[in-house]
């Protein structure tokens, strides 16, 4: 009996490192976000895909791992990806091919083939990599509900256990308590 105890405490052991290890992960995630709501890793941005673009190589639920390039590492004809502003102040994400590039400094800019014009600071960059439906699953567990439900409510089942056999352990005993 006491080797099924062992197996069952690694498992027990395994399980909660993979948790914690996902809580971690996904809590650098989400503080990396940056003021238009993509998480962003100095140069590296994570976009998911909520909507279909104009670009057949992306579709909704993909996850896109986008580089930032300068304006003078651009070339016409690349697709980058943009932060589009709309009418009530909401952002959301455009992707174009560049038509023009202008070198002013700090007011760099791009302009589309379609006619749209974005200073630099508006540009997320160019995409680097596309996982396939790896946006969904992420952008569940970034929503409030998904946070909530994957990362803080199991936590806080796993704190009130253990404060429950501390409690147990200190009442009766290491070798009374078979939890």
């Amino acid at each position: 009996m006491k080797v099924i105890e062992v197996i069952k405490n690694f498992f027990i052991m395994v399980l909660g490192l993979i948790f914690f290890t996902f809580a971690i992960a996904l809590t650098m995630v989400l503080l990396n976000t940056n003021n238009y709501g993509v998480p962003q890793f100095d140069e590296t941005s994570l976009v998911i895909i909520r909507s279909d673009l104009t670009s057949d190589k992306y579709k909704k639920g993909d996850l896109v791992v986008i580089k930032y390039h300068n304006v003078k590492d651009l070339e016409i004809g690349d697709e980058v990806f943009v932060y589009k502003l709309g009418e009530n102040n909401s952002i959301s994400i455009d992707l174009g091919q560049i038509n023009k590039t202008n070198e002013m400094g700090a007011k760099s800019s791009i302009e589309f083939e379609n006619g749209g014009t974005y200073t630099m600071e508006y540009v997320i960059g160019k995409a680097d990599n596309t996982y396939s439906d790896i946006g969904a699953y992420l952008s569940f567990f970034t929503s409030r509900w998904g946070f909530l439900f994957t990362v803080l409510v199991p936590s806080f089942l796993i704190f009130v256990y253990q404060v429950y056999a501390l409690i147990i352990e200190i009442k009766y005993g290491e070798e009374e308590f078979e939890g």
